[in-house]
């Protein structure tokens, strides 16, 4: 495929090049930080950039008529709803995660929740010092399955890829279900099946999970 990636030089945007010029896909159009370069028409759109970029995204989308995938966290309510509008007229995969584990765990938290409803409930995420929002989208995710109800603690420590934990405690024991990225790799493999994924709708709003599940 021919794509379109924001955020090119970010680390998000380094490791999908690397595996989308392994996987034989082509850069047509790339954009970071002032530095912009146009080659012709890009069949998808990557954004991996900051929320503040969403009016540019939403411009090059426009001009193009390109679908797009997003991994931008930290958008607000308006800025999700900037979204859902373009998905009524091209197809948008949005996920603030795309690991295939984070997926599994979120399935695994909503059946444990069930499972124990008196339970205390608390969720912690790590991540490198560089990211800016806090707490992390995936642990907003998590969070939304308790409404919002369940304590979220954030580190920012070195380099952490990103681990998540949700912990379960009654008064005689503790579960803890966790997930530990250890390579944005993994992240960049469920980028290219969200674009492989979103090439065949010609619109609509997709997580990661129904291009996974559905």
């Amino acid at each position: 495929m021919k794509y379109g990636l924001i955020g090119m030089n970010g680390r998000m945007g380094r490791e999908i090049r690397t595996l989308f010029t392994e996987a034989k896909h082509e850069m047509v159009l790339g954009l970071d930080k002032g530095e912009e370069f146009i080659l012709e028409k890009p069949e998808v759109l990557i954004d991996f950039s900051l929320p503040g970029g969403l009016e540019k995204t939403c411009s090059i989308i426009a001009k193009y008529h390109c679908p797009l995938v997003t991994g931008v966290t930290g958008y607000n309510d308006d800025r999700l709803s900037q979204i859902k509008l373009l998905s009524k007229k091209t197809g948008v995969v949005q996920a603030y995660n795309f690991s295939t584990g984070i997926q599994l765990l979120l399935k695994i938290t909503e059946l444990l929740k069930n499972h124990l409803p008196d339970w205390d409930v608390e969720i912690t995420e790590t991540h490198h010092r560089f990211k800016k929002d806090k707490p992390s989208g995936t642990a907003k995710m998590l969070g939304g399955l308790f409404n919002n109800e369940a304590p979220v603690h954030s580190l920012r420590l070195g380099n952490v890829v990103g681990d998540h934990t949700v912990h379960f405690g009654g008064l005689g024991e503790v579960l803890s279900i966790s997930h530990k990225a250890l390579s944005r790799r993994t992240f960049a493999e469920g980028v290219l099946k969200s674009a492989e994924f979103i090439l065949t709708k010609s619109n609509g709003y997709y997580s990661f999970s129904e291009v996974l599940f559905k």
